[in-house]
């Protein structure tokens, strides 16, 4: 009977460490001033803020933030990993250090109210630049470009032309025999 004791000691042993073993939660919030914008982490829609979510990569991502009568505010924002999260360190605070650490960020954006144009000044603008365009006069063709690939000096026996059909040519024809 202790045998069997001490074999179920050592058989315990790794199921023990690895319900010890540590690993890294990583979250991000991201609120807004307004709240209630709608968030993209790297395009994928997340949701509306104040939101927190898990991440696994450190690194920089995009975020978009989306509310109406706002601009569209459109940040590279840098994630760095902290220092137990650099290889080989990772591989350690990962696996054998006992428990849990966490990585929380928290990223708050201030959101800019869309300015709005009133009709008549657009309108205004609109005809500004349209007698602006048609006292410029028609717009001058561009010159074309110089050839610069040299043509081959072409061969004396060779004809410049192809010969037409009553000449002894064969006329051309972009299909196959028997067409497509």
């Amino acid at each position: 009977m202790p045998e069997r004791f001490t074999i179920a000691r050592v058989l315990a042993l790794p199921a023990v460490f690895a319900c010890l073993a540590g690993c890294v939660q990583r979250r991000m919030t991201i609120r807004s001033n307004p709240p209630g914008a709608v968030v993209y982490i790297d395009d994928y829609e997340i949701g509306p803020t104040p939101i927190s979510t898990n991440f696994t990569y450190y690194g920089t991502r995009k975020i978009r933030l989306v509310k109406d009568g706002y601009e569209t505010l459109t940040v590279m924002q840098a994630v760095p990993a902290p220092w137990y999260q650099i290889p080989p360190l990772d591989f350690v605070t990962e696996n054998l250090v006992p428990g849990e650490l966490r990585d929380r960020r928290s990223f708050t954006y201030q959101l800019r109210p869309q300015m709005v144009v009133p009709t008549e000044h657009l309108l205004q603008r609109a005809e500004h630049l349209r007698n602006r365009t048609h006292s410029a006069g028609p717009i001058a063709p561009r010159p074309a470009p110089a050839e610069t690939i040299p043509t081959p000096p072409a061969s004396p026996t060779a004809p410049q032309q192809p010969l037409p059909p009553e000449a002894g040519g064969v006329p051309f024809n972009p299909l196959p025999p028997g067409g497509w």
